[in-house]
């Protein structure tokens, strides 16, 4: 066996190799981490750390409003934009120490550096601020990609002004007027965030219903509650181009021939994996064709010694299952303990306003795989609600596979849907059926037990119609 610097060297210090990183040095394994950019990766960054901050920031404007139901007297108020960059970043700060304790107290080597593969078992290793600059080179018997993914933003007219999610967390004022364009969670959760801070939202969305890939109902209720809050959604509708106007405002023309008059364009239209300067090619490395690495069952890619877990191989994106990938890799790896990732009933939230929690088949994902159906279904006002006087609903849906009686969907749109769902998708991994759920007594008065207190399905008809 050749004489390697490292046993394992990982490649980016996101959620998924950290992981990765602190269970092999944990087994005993030589480790060596790379990162260039920022410890956390994306989550901790720019995603969804930051992201669910912002958020809550967000909804207290209708808190205060809905505390007069209540009795409360909530006197002027405002929301200063630069505290709560300020406060954000300071908690940042303290995530990405945490994470440099995690590595290196697992007694990994880190390296605050960018890694390029040389070849198959080699990494040279550069100050991030000079690319072309000397290089400390080193060996590893197996290495780990980890680096995650990057937002994409197409090239139009004037695609030079406008930013993403990235450059979102970070800018000096709140903007009193945006266009954000994209119909994933991302750009759905922008949205939110920003008209619950008083901006003047339009989102758009090429296509005809946003958040693909989403439950129908999920999908519409959104947009419903969406389009209460303010936010002026505009479905088959994309941008021509962008004009930057001599005061700093942008002129955003339409492909229906109009023009709106924003001072900020974000684009959430898709993220590709960050790739470029890996040297993947140098070490034979297989790429698909929107540039993410084909990774086998067990993570390997095109090359016997090195693998790849996480949004670079562009499967699930979600921080959990890089996670979860990352610690089955180096448990396989260095001390096998049988664990593996399973890809079926994967919980989801999404941080809309009201936000969505989701677990296992969408209804036409269930149809196509199971045939026979039963689809439960309630819409309701919250609780809270009844005093608060809002017009919000909840939506709560739940796809039974006739054959089994086993519940293979759950879905939720209303307050608390992630808290929710992720309760119902522990007894829905274990396979629980409508029968284990009618069985259970619900919690009164919540939300939640209106899961195991549906008693009728929808009828056919309606659940035909719902589905087109």
């Amino acid at each position: 066996m050749a004489d390697y610097d490292f046993d394992f060297f990982v490649i980016g210090a996101g959620s998924g190799g950290t992981r990765a990183s602190r269970i092999a040095a944990g087994h005993g394994a030589r480790v060596g981490v790379a990162e260039e950019r920022y410890l956390g990766g994306t989550c901790v960054n720019v995603g969804c750390v930051p992201k669910k901050l912002f958020v809550y920031a967000s909804h207290f404007a209708e808190d205060f409003e809905d505390a007069e139901g209540f009795g409360w007297t909530v006197g002027e108020r405002s929301h200063a934009w630069k505290k709560l960059i300020e406060n954000k970043n300071t908690e940042i700060v303290r995530l990405n120490g945490i994470y440099e304790r995690l590595i290196k107290g697992a007694g990994a080597t880190l390296y605050d550096k960018r890694a390029t593969l040389r070849d198959a078992h080699t990494i040279e290793l550069r100050d991030p601020g000079q690319p072309n600059g000397p290089a400390e080179v080193v060996t590893a018997d197996k290495i780990l990609v980890a680096v995650g993914g990057w937002p994409v933003v197409p090239e139009f007219m004037g695609s030079e002004h406008v930013i993403t999610s990235n450059e979102a967390f970070y800018l000096e004022d709140l903007p009193k007027r945006i266009v954000i364009v994209g119909g994933g969670y991302i750009a759905v959760e922008f949205a939110g965030i920003f008209a619950g801070l008083g901006s003047k939202v339009t989102q758009l969305y090429r296509s005809d219903l946003f958040l693909r890939g989403f439950d129908i109902d999920v999908r519409m209720v959104v947009a419903e509650e969406m389009v209460k809050k303010g936010v002026d959604l505009r479905f088959n509708s994309n941008v021509e181009c962008v004009t930057k106007q001599a005061d700093g405002s942008l002129l955003v023309d339409l492909d229906d021939a109009e023009t709106i008059e924003a001072d900020l364009v974000m684009y959430a239209t898709g993220r590709a994996p960050k790739i470029d300067g890996l040297g993947l090619e140098a070490a034979g490395i297989e790429t698909g064709a929107n540039g993410a690495i084909k990774v086998d069952d067990h993570w390997h890619t095109s090359v016997e010694n090195i693998f790849a877990i996480g949004d670079v191989t562009d499967r699930i994106q979600l921080t959990p299952i890089a996670i979860a990938e990352g610690h089955a890799l180096a448990d396989r790896l260095f001390n096998p303990s049988g664990r593996n990732v399973g890809y079926e009933y994967i919980p989801t939230a999404v941080f809309s306003q009201p936000p969505v929690g989701t677990v296992g088949y969408t209804e036409d994902e269930a149809r196509a795989k199971f045939g026979a159906v039963d689809i439960y279904r309630s819409t309701f006002r919250p609780m809270k609600h009844t005093l608060s006087g809002r017009e919000e609903r909840t939506m709560m849906k739940m796809i039974v596979d006739r054959a089994s009686d086993r519940v293979v969907g759950l879905h939720m749109v209303g307050l608390d849907a992630g808290e929710i769902t992720q309760g119902f998708a522990v007894a829905m991994k274990a396979g629980a059926t409508k029968a284990d759920f009618d069985a259970t007594i619900g919690i009164h008065p919540t939300a939640a037990e209106e899961f195991v207190t549906m008693r009728e399905p929808v009828p056919e008809p309606e659940q035909a119609q719902a589905a087109e």
